[in-house]
């Protein structure tokens, strides 16, 4: 009985050099084509007509090999199965796949372009760019998104975890941000390796706990008032635009970025929309006597819509006109912002207003759920005679002078 299968021999092939088809059996052919190159084929027929599918050169392919190929077509022929339709689709799978891959640098840049529009503060998308550019993009940006593992997050957040913690750890929280988009893409499966709790919190100490939170420098609050009559005395917009901070408490963006229409000199509030508070709530600012007496002269010197004006025109005051007029006054120990410390150490220590109006006050948000899903008021009439309490203290002040004795009689 003549043979069916493994009619060919290692030798032979190497042998064999003429151009043809040389069968080795079960549809299995070597095929010397009229340059010398040899390959192998499976050749079979469908539909009457006769069909080759290469399996690929003799120098990568060996005729073991060959015929591991063979058989795995046969059984995909015997279960009605075309090879080559096959390959096709499963090389079309591939390149969807690969269509559908993108690196974490792609989905990143999808992501903030995705959220740019509903964040509040146009800096925030530069700042969510640049610390992943700084920190993420050096470890695994230009890698699938599909490969991003705990270690590669580790390797991005260990070596600023305890030397620059605040930005760690606003850094993870992006990572986790954007893996889940991929996620819900389909760019990625799979457990969330920047996840904290559970998860991250398992290999890195909690942030309070590696470093101190940093306040900012504050003025002690019984030296309040003699600044505030330096600052008084002080020539500019900016000294007026730092005047009416410490008045209002208020953040360095909220003043610097009023405007007219947010203030009614006759009911004395100032009204700032939620777009521009951290809380994202409309937050009304009850005007002491002291703080409506920066408005008028603001007021006589009105160009536009700001209430302080900057150089340019049309644009508010620089943020950095506050610091640099503490520099001039040579107090650059201190910022803006500490001014609202210094409001609270006064309210908590000096006044017997409650925790929750001076809170108020500040525009903080309620920490606690469940008392900020009853809270419905702002506490708007307290805060009134808060307000004034601290203009009065702001104004007030104490000198201190050497104690002279009267004379003795003779």
């Amino acid at each position: 009985m003549a043979r069916t299968l493994g009619r060919l021999t290692a030798l032979s092939v190497a042998r064999l050099k003429e151009p043809g088809y040389y069968p080795d059996g079960g549809c299995l052919y070597l095929q010397i084509s009229a340059s010398g190159t040899k390959s192998w084929l499976f050749i079979y027929s469908k539909n009457g007509r006769d069909r080759e599918m290469g399996l690929g050169p003799l120098h990568t392919v060996s005729l073991a090999e060959a015929r591991k190929k063979a058989e795995e077509c046969r059984k995909l022929r015997l279960n009605g199965l075309d090879p080559i339709d096959m390959k096709r689709a499963e090389q079309l799978e591939r390149k969807v796949e690969t269509a559908k891959v993108m690196t974490f640098r792609e989905c990143a840049t999808a992501y903030i372009e995705a959220h740019e529009a509903g964040w509040r503060n146009a800096k925030h998308a530069d700042q969510w760019r640049n610390t992943l550019a700084k920190y993420a993009y050096p470890a695994f940006g230009d890698l699938p998104v599909q490969a991003v593992d705990v270690g590669l997050v580790m390797k991005a957040l260990e070596p600023i975890w305890a030397s620059k913690t605040e930005t760690a750890s606003r850094l993870r929280g992006r990572i986790e941000s954007i893996l889940d988009w991929a996620t819900v893409r389909g760019y990625r499966t799979g457990e969330n390796p920047a996840r904290w709790r559970g998860h991250l919190d398992n290999l890195l100490p909690k942030p309070g706990r590696v470093q101190r939170v940093r306040h900012h420098p504050a003025l002690p609050y019984v030296e309040i008032a003699t600044f505030t009559s330096l600052v008084r005395n002080q020539d500019g917009v900016a000294a007026r635009a730092l005047e009416f901070l410490i008045l209002t408490a208020a953040r360095t963006s909220e003043v610097i970025g009023a405007t007219w229409d947010e203030i009614d000199l006759e009911a004395k509030l100032w009204v700032i929309p939620a777009d521009r508070i951290k809380a994202g709530k409309e937050h009304r600012v009850p005007l002491s006597a002291a703080s409506l007496a920066v408005l008028k002269k603001m007021s006589e010197l009105r160009v536009d819509e700001h209430v302080f004006p900057g150089t340019k025109k049309g644009r508010p005051l620089s943020n950095m006109a506050l610091l640099k007029l503490l520099a001039r006054m040579e107090r650059s120990d201190l910022t803006a912002h500490g001014f609202r410390s210094t409001f609270r150490d006064w309210a908590a220590e000096r006044t017997n207003f409650p925790h929750e109006v001076a809170e108020m006050a500040l525009a903080h948000a309620i920490g606690d759920k469940v008392e900020a899903a009853y809270r419905r008021g702002d506490l708007f009439e307290k805060r009134v005679r808060l307000m004034e309490a601290w203009a009065r203290h702001c104004n007030t002040v104490k000198y201190e002078g050497t104690v002279v004795p009267l004379a003795e009689r003779e």
